[in-house]
């Protein structure tokens, strides 16, 4: 009996792996080229079913064929991207895979049982090789980076910069100017690599099951005398020894959280005042506490507490409490809160508060108040819907409700007598069709107010009509620039999420450096309109406008499905309205710059920035009613009334439309563009050009495998300089503080943090010892799904 031998499986399962992919990137390639993208996957397609079938019949031109795909994609590959290598990968990731497989000795034998080797992997093993070569070249190319060399100091330091001692850090910026920037100069870019733990401290509030989502930690403690105060997001106030990090007092408001009305749980900071330095009103005195911390809480109180003890001063509203509400129309539990430190000036606690985004039309009003610091009372209030009548409200009257609100931290001059104010958007964020002038005049935008009357005094908008979510995010930044041909202007440098950097005279709101209108994408959805033209600064980090080539992935596949979705969404540049089939928003509403902002040296009068470059999808979903009937469900069959957050489904109960806002991510959740998407940059404030920028973080932290790949990731919080030359950042998502050259960008030392860390840094110098500490908040991040903790860690150098 003859005993037949059956053939090796090997060859078939290769050919049914290699055979299914192609058939993926066929159909695909098919979907892609009929929205008008490349060609290239019909191509491969092709290429790997006629590999699968003559390696399905066991015939060496399968290796052939494989061959000349691996070529063409390595001259598509340079064509579209150049030798990038992160680019690269998912272009080439599977068929250099699928290559190699081919070319093993076990494969190559079942075809080509009596050849040599070589002789029948020969032009498959060549292509390899030029793509090996291809990506090695692309590995060791740095596209992405730019070096430079920032200025040495112009000007020299003034002693108790901006009215506050050298030692201490007394607002959330070190000073109301909102540069954050230390004068300290005994951490320099020479000894910073020595840097050490000298105290931590776990605050003990944590996230809890009736908390919203983003639950976060954005803190930046201050520092008064030898004592830090911090906050937590629960609103705990907590004051420690400043040289040893032990806890001296705490306070516990009580708030009250709801999961479901809330957008946000935070507390950015507290603020302090000093009634012996501040200017007192002469009709009124201090009976108690002549120093306060004051917080403002989530649940709409503003609390004055002594620094000495974390007693409520008496003397200050209902026992230490005055309570924001009255006069808040459409209130309902958590749509109102305050997570920014308030300003303190001229002895006027001034603030404004988060209104919840995108829940409704009808809700609580945008107001801005200023307080006597001293009795609590309500000195004046500029409400956006009412903006010539600052005089405090009488009882029984109600604010205008769904007015644009200033939820992030304010500036001052005092010396100007003038407060600064980010603004944000009135409801809603997406459409816009029946927004009242007022509205259309001080939303998106920073606004001058007189400290003293909160009378407006200038206005300068950066996005007119805004559709996309791009309020003023950012505490301006104040600093007096010495220019060529100009000499000293007083300026202020507004940090935005489209990316523009707009310098103005901080005295007149006219733009230093130009900002010309340019004409901008029309179509906007029904009953809406779009503004013909926006501004575009000359200082500016706005990306590139986003390709096709630019769509990325985890592989092939991957990388072919976000180019589908980037050619079925309407993108045509920045500012494409927001539409019923989805457009590309870029940059995102994550902003290329949020909250935490810009770091000025004044000395050398340069910025450090930490740009972010992620698009988001917005899609408006038509509403039949406003009822609460069956449209009030998002797309995937939830009920909207949950509450919306900055991303997901957004019910904008009472306009024609709610809006499903999503980041711009592959098939596997990863963005759909290429790395990096996150850098730091440095910027000549003399001359507005960028000078340097570095791709800043590494994924350890986001993925499975702890890979520190320095890809260039998000960051969130912000930055701080010191006059020694070194500046420092905890933003990045994955879990580092790092410290860096302000004049290069390189990077000089870096610690790992147990937590994210999403804050903003500060420094400060201990009267104790005379040691200058850099203390850094590990709280992590609800939304951006870092790591959360409750960690406050102090370094300094060695005793």
């Amino acid at each position: 009996m003859t005993h037949v031998r059956h053939p090796a499986r090997w060859p078939h399962i290769l050919a049914v792996i290699i055979g299914v992919v192609g058939l993926l990137n066929l159909v695909g390639g098919v979907w892609l080229a009929t929205l008008g993208g490349s060609l290239f996957y019909i191509v491969a397609g092709f290429a790997m079913l006629a590999t699968a079938v003559l390696l399905w019949r066991r015939r060496v031109l399968a290796l052939h064929v494989f061959a000349a795909l691996v070529l063409g994609t390595v001259i598509w590959a340079w064509a579209e991207i150049g030798a990038d290598w992160w680019p690269l990968v998912p272009r080439g990731d599977l068929i250099f895979i699928f290559g190699a497989l081919l070319a093993l000795p076990w494969t190559v034998k079942r075809l080509t049982p009596s050849e040599p080797w070589t002789r029948g992997a020969g032009p498959l093993t060549a292509a390899l090789g030029i793509a090996v070569v291809f990506g090695a070249v692309s590995l060791t190319r740095d596209v992405h980076n730019l070096d430079g060399s920032l200025p040495e100091p112009r000007n020299a330091i003034a002693a108790n910069l901006h009215g506050v001692a050298d030692d201490d850090w007394q607002a959330y910026a070190r000073s109301w100017y909102g540069d954050k920037f230390s004068p300290l100069t005994q951490i320099t870019p020479a000894n910073v690599g020595n840097l050490k733990v000298a105290w931590q401290l776990r605050t003990g509030d944590m996230k809890r099951d009736t908390d919203p989502g983003e639950t976060t930690y954005e803190m930046t403690p201050i520092k008064v005398g030898d004592t830090v105060y911090l906050c937590t997001p629960h609103n705990w106030v907590i004051a420690v020894d400043a040289e040893t990090g032990k806890e001296r007092w705490r306070f516990d408001p009580k708030i009250v959280t709801s999961q479901k009305n809330m957008q946000h749980l935070t507390c950015r900071g507290v603020s302090y005042w000093d009634s012996t330095k501040a200017g007192v009103p002469s009709a009124t005195s201090v009976s108690d506490c002549p120093q306060r911390i004051i917080l403002a809480t989530n649940d709409s109180r503003l609390i004055a507490l002594d620094p000495r003890t974390g007693a409520l001063c008496r003397s200050f509203g209902q026992n230490g409490t005055v309570s924001l509400l009255p006069g808040q129309p459409h209130y309902n539990q958590g749509w109102y809160q305050v997570t920014s430190a308030p300003l303190v000036a001229k002895g006027l606690i001034i603030t404004g508060g988060a209104v919840f985004d995108n829940i409704a039309t009808k809700v609580p009003s945008g107001v801005i108040r200023g307080y006597d610091a001293a009795s609590s009372r309500l000195v004046w209030n500029f409400d956006p819907g009412n903006p010539n009548d600052t005089a405090p409200l009488g009882t029984g009257k109600q604010y205008t409700p769904s007015s644009p609100n200033s939820w992030s931290t304010p500036a001052a001059d005092e010396a100007l007598g003038l407060v600064y104010l980010p603004m944000g958007m009135g409801a809603v964020d997406q459409w816009g069709g029946n927004r009242p002038a007022t509205t259309e005049q001080f939303a998106t935008s920073v606004l001058a107010l007189d400290i003293a009357t909160g009378r407006p005094r200038w206005i300068y908008q950066t996005v007119h009509h805004d559709l996309w979510d791009m309020d003023v995010p950012a505490q301006p930044a104040l600093v007096d620039l010495t220019l060529p041909g100009r000499g000293k202007v007083p300026a202020l440098v507004q940090s935005t999420k489209t990316g523009n950097l707009f310098v103005l005279d901080r005295r007149t709101g006219k733009p230093i450096f130009p900002a010309p209108e340019r004409a901008v994408p029309a179509g906007a959805a029904p009953g809406d309109h779009t503004s013909p033209t926006q501004p575009f600064s000359s200082v500016s980090l706005m990306p590139a406008q986003a390709r096709e080539t630019d769509m990325w992935g985890t592989t092939m596949l991957d990388q072919l499905w976000c180019r589908i979705r980037f050619k079925s969404l309407d993108y045509r540049g920045p500012f494409t309205p927001p539409s019923l089939k989805g457009s590309l928003v870029f940059p995102g509403n994550f902003g290329v710059m949020d909250w935490g902002g810009i770091s000025i040296d004044p000395v050398r009068q340069v910025i450090f920035a930490h740009p972010n470059y992620v698009a988001f999808v917005d899609r408006l979903v038509p509403r039949r009613d406003d009822s609460g009937g069956p449209n009030e469900r998002g797309p995937s069959g939830g009920s909207d009334r949950r509450g919306s957050q900055e991303q997901g489904y957004n019910p904008n109960t009472g306009a024609p439309f709610a809006v499903d806002m999503n980041p711009f991510l592959s098939f596997a959740g990863l963005p759909c563009q290429a790395p990096p998407w996150g850098y730091v940059a440095g910027i000549d404030l003399t001359t507005g050009k960028k000078v340097w920028e570095h791709e800043n973080g590494t994924i350890r932290d986001e993925t499975i495998l702890p890979l520190p790949f320095k890809m260039g990731v998000p960051s969130l919080g912000g930055p701080i300089t010191t006059a020694s030359g070194v500046a420092f950042m905890a933003a990045a998502i994955d879990n580092y503080v790092r410290a860096y050259d302000t004049r290069t960008g390189k990077v000089l030392w870096r610690a790992r943090l147990p937590a994210g860390g999403q804050a903003t840094p500060m420094s400060y110098r201990s009267t104790a010892s005379g040691r200058q500490f850099v203390v850094v908040i590990a709280g992590g991040h609800g939304s951006l799904g870092t790591k959360l903790g409750d960690h406050v860690i102090a370094y300094a150098l060695p005793k």
